[in-house]
Order: C-alpha cells, then sequence, then structure tokens
C-alpha cells in the first residue's frame, strides 16, 4: 500500500519512502501512450479551460505583442506535453513552442506527427538557456515528481524575467481531499507529493516567484453523487476557490 506522511515542521504531504527518479521514467512506456491518445482531446480541452480561468487568454495578446515589439517571438514551454496536443495549438496561436516529455512514444508522435520540438529526457536535463522562455506551462507533472523543488528552480531560471510560471496539480486542502481523507482519489501510488495551495504558494516564492492568482475546479467526482448535486458542488467550490485541482500563475522575478 501507498504511504503518505505530513512534514512535522511544514505539513507537506509526500510519499514515503519514494521510488528512485529512473524508476519513475520506466513507468511511463508503450502503455502509458495508448492512454494518453485515447484522452488527448479531454486533457487538452482541460487544460485549454485551466489556461482560460486563470486568465491567461486575457493577456496572452499583450505578451506576444510586447515580445514582438522587441523583435522576439513569443516563446511558451510545456513540461510533460505527452502528445504535444497544447503546443501544437498554441503555435498556431502565435507562440514558438518546445516540450518536455519523458514518455518516449508520446515525445516521438509530437515530434513526428505534428513536427514539434519536443525533448524527451526529465526538465532538468534539458540545459535550455537562461531567460529563453516567456512561459513555462505544466498540468499534473509537479505531483508526479521526485524532485519538486529543484524542479522549480529551473523553472525560475529558463523564464525571463516578469515570465509567467504556470501549474496546475491536486489541491490536498481541497473540499474533495478534506471529505475523503486517506481515500482521496489523488493519494496514489504515482503521486510523490500532494500539495496545498500554501506547500505551492510556498515553494514558488522560495525560488523567486510571485503568486499572481490560483483558481480551482472539481467539487465532487463523476458517479460519486447524483448529477444535480455534482452540479451545485462544482458551482460552489468555484466560488469559494477549494476545488479539488488548483491551477497557479506565478510571475518570475
Amino acid at each position: 500500500n501507498t504511504c503518505f506522511v505530513k512534514c512535522a515542521e511544514c505539513g507537506l504531504v509526500y510519499q514515503n519512502p519514494q521510488p528512485e527518479q529512473s524508476e519513475l521514467v520506466e513507468r511511463y512506456d508503450g502503455e502509458y501512450f495508448d492512454y494518453e491518445i485515447e484522452n488527448e482531446d479531454s486533457f487538452y480541452n482541460l487544460m485549454k479551460l485551466g489556461l482560460n480561468d486563470i486568465g491567461f487568454f486575457e493577456i496572452e495578446n499583450a505578451i506576444i505583442n510586447k515580445c514582438l515589439t522587441s523583435g522576439d517571438k513569443p516563446s511558451f514551454l510545456d513540461i510533460g506535453c505527452a502528445t504535444g496536443r497544447l503546443i501544437y495549438e498554441m503555435s498556431k496561436r502565435g507562440w514558438n513552442v518546445k516540450g518536455v516529455e519523458v514518455c518516449k512514444a508520446s515525445a516521438e508522435y509530437g515530434i513526428k506527427e505534428r513536427s514539434l520540438d519536443i525533448r524527451i529526457m526529465p526538465f532538468e536535463d534539458c540545459c535550455f538557456q537562461d531567460k529563453s522562455f516567456d512561459v513555462v506551462h505544466c498540468s499534473h507533472l509537479i505531483e508526479h515528481l521526485t524532485s519538486p523543488d529543484s524542479f522549480v528552480e529551473e523553472a525560475s531560471r529558463v523564464l525571463k524575467p516578469g515570465g509567467l510560471f504556470i501549474i496546475t496539480t491536486p489541491d490536498i486542502g481541497g473540499f474533495q481531499s478534506k471529505l475523503f481523507g486517506s481515500e482521496w482519489r489523488s493519494a496514489i501510488e504515482d503521486h510523490m507529493f500532494l500539495f496545498s495551495y500554501k506547500d505551492l504558494k510556498t515553494l514558488c516564492e522560495k525560488k523567486g516567484f510571485s503568486i499572481q492568482k490560483k483558481v480551482s475546479w472539481g467539487g465532487l467526482a463523476v458517479g460519486t453523487v447524483p448529477a444535480p448535486v455534482k452540479k451545485i458542488a462544482d458551482k460552489l467550490v468555484k466560488v469559494f476557490n477549494c476545488g479539488d485541482v488548483m491551477c497557479v500563475m506565478a510571475s518570475n522575478k
């Protein structure tokens, strides 16, 4: 059984013991690619909704125009990009895009079928240039990492001053976690860390980020309650910002 413990000092919840990073990478093999392809549309739509909720599309044109004025093309990096669906769509919106993905089959699909620049390795091994991206995005990734600290530090290094870091991850401080406790659906073997907003904010600020906005969604999972009850719960958690999943937008100093 997967065991999660809470740090006595900071309250961060993490899996203990944790597998080696190499063991984690091996989990994302051919079968994982099948899962990504099967769910590609729904995952993309969820990411698009998250970006919309956090207000990214309201400021997108301003970022693009600022870059073009200075003679640069705006740059967007998606870490854990899977088949590259998000960056493929972002390229159509005027962004210079790159992706990072450890699942070789998923990355190769994006490279061959969409002509995308996707690095097949952990983010910290990519050696991107300092201050080379306007936006770094990761959706449902940071909870899978054995070293989120070094991950956020690397994101800060590759972002331009004032660049945006957008993170989507389950929220252990949300309503569903409090309701289900140890049976919470995100307390699973593949998740190394389970962040609350406070935990994520602390980590980002420690690495030089300033939090701009936090939104959340997901009141109750499909099938756990009648549809009308779920609809009400989903609306309420958005109003009170205590949903099952949170999206945080931070700015690099």
